[in-house]
């Protein structure tokens, strides 16, 4: 499970960010964006977290995930498109590849 390993980094680069002159921090929302194609699920990754921030100044914080859309174009037609998956041909072009 690789979402414990993104949910650890994702807590150490919080933590660095907050002011070390603030006394009782306290983090209420952890603003996410993850790519449709990471592979990562966001039901672990949620439940990772909150494994991970307790007794920490993000103890109870929201992880606010974005789900960002891939892009494509078509070097052959020029066309953009949202792919879902990980098959980059082109509908449009014959022999059009995505990149």
């Amino acid at each position: 499970m690789h979402e414990m390993g993104i949910a650890q980094q994702l807590v150490n680069i919080a933590l660095d960010a907050i002011p070390r002159d603030i006394k009782n921090p306290r983090v209420e929302t952890v603003y996410l964006k993850i790519g449709k194609l990471a592979s990562v699920v966001e039901h672990s990754l949620t439940f990772c977290f909150e494994i991970i921030t307790k007794d920490t100044p993000l103890e109870k914080a929201r992880l606010d995930i974005e789900s960002v859309p891939v892009r494509v174009r078509c070097k052959s037609c020029g066309r953009s498109r949202e792919v879902e998956g990980p098959v980059f041909q082109c509908p449009f072009a014959r022999t059009g590849t995505l990149k």
